[in-house]
C-alpha cells in the first residue's frame, strides 16, 4: 500500500475525479508527516530508556520493551512510594475487587483503577510473554504455560500482567535485576528445599 499508493492515485488511467485525486494526495502527505513524527517520538523514547538506569533494568524483563520501560520509569520513579509489589499492582488496578461479607470472601473482576496507560502497556507485555512462553523453557515460561492450561487465556493474561507489575516494582524499588529462573524462595535455600513456615 505504502509503495504503490501515490503512484496509483497519480495514474491518469484510474478515472478518479480531480478533486478526489487532490484530496487523496493531501491525505497521503499527512500520513507521511505523521509517520515521520511517530518515528521521532520513538527515537526519543528509546533514548530515554537507554539513559535512564531504572528503564534500562526494566527492559531486561521478559516481554517488556522500550515504551513500557520508559513509561514505567517516568510514571512511577523509584517505586518506593509503594510498600510492596501487591500495593503497586493494586494501584494499577490489576487486583480483583473484594466483596467480603459474613466471613466469606468473594473476589470480582479486576478494579481497573489507577494508571490506565501503564496498565494497558502491562497487558500488552503479558500478551507478548504468553505468546513467547511456548518457545521458551525457563521457569517463568513453564509457569505461564501451566497457568493458561489451568485458568484459560483471559485470566492468565491478568495474572501475568499482575506478576509483571510486582516484578516491575521490585526492579524499581529495590534495584533488583530480572531473573526468569527466580523461584521466590529466600536467599540461601536450595532448589529442593521448602521455605520454613513462620
Amino acid at each position: 500500500f505504502r509503495e504503490r499508493f501515490a503512484e496509483s492515485v497519480e495514474d491518469g488511467g484510474n478515472e478518479l475525479p480531480g478533486l478526489t485525486r487532490v484530496a487523496l494526495l493531501r491525505g497521503w502527505t499527512r500520513i507521511v508527516e505523521l509517520d515521520a513524527e511517530i518515528d521521532w517520538f520513538d527515537k526519543q523514547v528509546a533514548q530515554h530508556a537507554k539513559n535512564d538506569p531504572n528503564a534500562r533494568r526494566v527492559t531486561e524483563m521478559f516481554g517488556v520493551g522500550l515504551i513500557t520501560a520508559s513509561a514505567a520509569s517516568a510514571t512511577v520513579g523509584d517505586g518506593r512510594q509503594f510498600r510492596n509489589g501487591r500495593q503497586f499492582a493494586s494501584w494499577l488496578g490489576l487486583v480483583p475487587k473484594q466483596n467480603s461479607s459474613g466471613g466469606k470472601e468473594r473476589l470480582g473482576r479486576i478494579t481497573k483503577q489507577g494508571d490506565a496507560y501503564l496498565r494497558t502497556l502491562l497487558f500488552q507485555c503479558a500478551r507478548v510473554t504468553l505468546t513467547a512462553a511456548r518457545r521458551r523453557q525457563d521457569r517463568l515460561a513453564r509457569w505461564v504455560t501451566q497457568l493458561v492450561e489451568r485458568v484459560g487465556y483471559g485470566k492468565a493474561l491478568i495474572a501475568i500482567a499482575n506478576k509483571h507489575a510486582r516484578v516491575l516494582w521490585a526492579i524499581l524499588a529495590k534495584g533488583q535485576r530480572f531473573d526468569p529462573a527466580h523461584d521466590g524462595r529466600p536467599a540461601g535455600l536450595q532448589r529442593n528445599e521448602a521455605p520454613i513456615a513462620s
